[in-house]
C-alpha cells in the first residue's frame, strides 16, 4: 500500500492553468479557494493533491471541473482507486436530474475500475461499494432506486466512520436526494439539516456542509434556518460559480430580491470565466434565470430585459439544467408582466444549437406560456393547439421517466384548459380544473434548479376568482401562493386588490405596503404600482 503521508487539512487552491493546459483539459480554471477537506487516500502524493482539489469541487457540485481534476489524479497514479471513484461521483448529479446513457456508462465504467485499482484501504472500499450500489441498482431499477441504494450504503459508511466529515456530508446529501417531493413537512430535509449542522460544528470550513445545509433548508418550512449559512458561503468559496449562486436558494424562499440579484450576478460572472471546454457553463444560465425572476418581483422590467438579452446573446450553453433556465426565463418575462399577447407569441425554441429534443419537460414551459397567453388574450384556437402540444410533451416526459416533471407538465396542460373554459364562459368548470391544476402543482415542492414556479397555478387561480367576482376566495389563493413564494409582486398586488374590494382597508394596506417596499417604482412602468401609490397616499 502506498500512503501519501498527506493527512493534514489542506486548503484547496486551484491555480489558473496556462492556455495550453486549458486546451488540453477542456476547462479554464481561475484561482479559487474552495474550503477545507481532509481525506487520506492510498495514492501517490501527486495524485492525493489532485484528489483533494477534486473532492472540494465535487462538494461544490462543479461536476465537470471536478471530473477534470480527478482525471489529473488518474494521470498521476492510474492505481488511485479514489480518483476513479471521484470520476464516477461526477457522473451522479443527485439533486438535478437522472444521467443520460452516455453519462451513466462513463460513471459505471469508472466505478468498476475503482473496485480493481491499487490497494485501497477498507474505508476507501466502503466508499466505492456505496457508490457502486447506486450504479448497479439504477441499471436494474432506475434512478430513484439507485439513489436509495446509495443512501443505504452511505448510511453504513457514516455509521462506521462517525468522525469522517465527508462520509457524513455525502450521507446528508443522499438524504436530500431521496426525500419525498410531496412531503410538505420536509421531515427528511430537517433530518439531513440537523446532521449536517452537527458536523458543521466540527468542520466549519468544509464545502459540502455549507452547500448541503442550504439545500436542506431550501423550502418554505425551513428557509429561515439557512440564512446564516447563505451569508457565509462566499467567504468559503469566493469564486466558485455554484457556491456564489447557492445563497439565493434561501433568499428566494424569503423574498429577499436584492440579495438574490447580487449573488447571482457574481455567480454568472464567475461562470462565464469558467467555460466547460468550448461550452458556456450551465451555471451562467442558472444564475441569470434567478436574476430575471428577482428583478420581475421588484417590477424592474427594464433590468429583467437586460439580463434576458444577456442570456439570449450568450451561445453554446452546456446541456443539462440550462434547458430549464433558458425556457423558463423566456416565459417569465411576459407572464409576470401580464403581457398575454406577447406570451402567446413566444418563439418555440431559442438557442437553436441546444439539443431540445432531449428535454420535452422544459419545452413544455414554452408551450404552456403560449397557451396561457393565447387563452387570456382571447385566441382560443391557438390555446387549444398549445394544449394539444402539452399533451404530447407530457407523454414524452413520462416515457423519459421524469415523473416529477411529468406531473407538472400535466398541471400546465390543465391550467391552459381552465383558461380556455374561462374564456368560453364555462366558469364553474374553469374553476374546477384550475383548482385541480393548482393542487397538483402544490403537491410537490419546487425543484432545486428553479427559483419558483414560472407562474404559480395558485396565483392564476386567484386571478380567475377575481375575474369571477369572488375576492374572498381569491384572497385565500393569493395568501397560499405567498406562503410558498413570499413577496411575489403579482400575488401581493392581487391580495391587496382582493382585500380592497372586500372593504378590508387595513389588510389591503398591509399587502400594498409590502409591495411598495420591495418594488422599485422609478425603474418600473407597471400600472399596478401607480394604483398602490394612490391607495397608500389616501389610506
Amino acid at each position: 500500500m502506498r500512503i501519501s503521508g498527506l493527512y493534514t487539512i489542506i486548503t484547496l487552491i486551484i491555480f489558473l492553468l496556462a492556455e495550453t493546459a486549458s486546451a488540453q483539459h477542456g476547462h479554464k480554471r481561475a484561482q479559487h479557494d474552495h474550503g477545507k477537506v481532509d481525506f487520506e487516500t492510498s495514492c501517490t502524493t501527486e495524485a492525493q493533491n489532485h484528489f483533494i482539489n477534486g473532492l472540494g469541487m465535487l462538494h461544490h457540485m462543479m461536476y465537470d471541473q471536478a471530473a477534470d481534476i480527478f482525471n489529473e489524479a488518474i494521470d498521476a497514479d492510474a492505481e488511485c482507486a479514489m480518483a476513479w471513484w471521484g470520476v464516477a461521483m461526477t457522473q451522479l448529479n443527485p439533486l438535478w436530474a437522472p444521467p443520460n446513457e452516455k453519462t451513466f456508462k462513463k460513471g459505471y465504467d469508472a466505478i468498476r475500475k475503482a473496485t480493481g485499482a491499487g490497494d485501497p484501504t477498507e474505508k476507501e472500499m466502503d466508499y466505492i461499494h456505496a457508490l457502486k450500489a447506486y450504479y448497479t441498482t439504477m441499471e436494474e431499477s432506475g434512478f430513484r432506486e439507485g439513489l436509495k441504494a446509495w443512501e443505504r450504503g452511505l448510511k453504513k459508511v457514516h455509521k462506521k466512520y462517525p468522525d469522517d466529515i465527508d462520509a457524513g456530508a455525502f450521507y446528508g446529501l443522499s438524504l436530500l436526494a431521496t426525500a419525498s417531493r410531496d412531503d410538505d413537512t420536509f421531515s427528511q430535509q430537517a433530518k439531513a439539516g440537523a446532521l449536517l449542522e452537527e458536523l458543521y460544528e466540527k468542520a466549519p470550513e468544509h464545502p459540502g456542509l455549507f452547500h448541503y445545509i442550504i439545500h436542506a433548508y431550501d423550502n418554505p418550512v425551513l428557509a429561515e434556518k439557512g440564512i446564516e449559512f447563505a451569508h457565509g458561503y462566499d467567504k468559503l468559496a469566493p469564486n466558485v460559480p455554484h457556491a456564489l449562486h447557492m445563497p439565493s436558494h434561501i433568499f428566494v424562499r424569503i423574498g429577499e430580491w436584492d440579495e438574490t440579484i447580487d449573488w447571482n450576478r457574481r455567480s454568472a460572472d464567475a461562470a462565464l470565466e469558467q467555460p466547460v471546454g468550448n461550452l458556456t457553463s450551465m451555471h451562467h444560465a442558472h444564475a441569470l434565470d434567478y436574476m430575471i425572476y428577482a428583478y420581475l418581483q421588484q417590477g424592474r422590467d427594464g433590468k429583467a430585459q437586460e439580463v434576458l438579452d444577456e442570456l439570449n446573446l450568450t451561445r453554446n450553453y452546456q446541456p443539462g439544467i440550462a434547458a430549464y433556465n433558458i425556457t423558463a426565463a423566456q416565459a417569465r418575462f411576459p407572464l409576470e408582466r401580464r403581457q398575454w399577447e406577447e406570451a402567446a407569441e413566444l418563439p418555440l425554441r431559442v438557442h437553436s444549437e441546444f439539443p431540445w429534443d432531449n428535454y420535452p419537460e422544459f419545452e413544455a414551459i414554452t408551450k404552456w406560456a403560449r397557451g396561457i397567453g393565447a387563452a387570456r388574450s382571447g385566441n382560443i384556437k391557438a390555446a387549444r393547439e398549445s394544449m394539444d402540444g402539452l399533451k404530447k410533451l407530457h407523454e414524452r416526459t413520462v416515457q423519459k421517466g421524469e415523473d416529477y416533471w411529468a406531473l407538472l407538465v400535466d398541471a400546465q396542460r390543465k391550467t391552459v384548459q381552465a383558461w380556455i373554459l374561462q374564456e368560453e364562459g364555462k366558469y364553474e368548470e374553469a374553476l374546477r380544473v384550475m383548482r385541480e391544476a393548482a393542487d397538483q402543482e402544490d403537491s410537490v415542492d419546487k425543484h432545486p434548479v428553479t427559483p419558483s414556479a414560472v407562474l404559480p397555478a395558485r396565483e392564476l387561480l386567484g386571478d380567475m376568482l377575481m375575474l369571477q367576482g369572488k375576492p374572498g376566495e381569491a384572497l385565500a389563493a393569493y395568501k397560499k401562493t405567498l406562503k410558498i413564494s413570499p413577496n411575489r409582486f403579482n400575488s401581493l398586488f392581487g391580495a391587496g386588490m382582493a382585500a380592497k374590494i372586500m372593504g378590508d382597508t387595513d389588510q389591503a394596506r398591509d399587502y400594498f405596503a409590502v409591495l411598495h417596499l420591495i418594488a422599485v417604482p422609478e425603474e418600473s412602468g407597471r400600472d399596478e404600482l401607480e394604483q398602490v401609490s394612490t391607495f397608500l397616499a389616501g389610506n
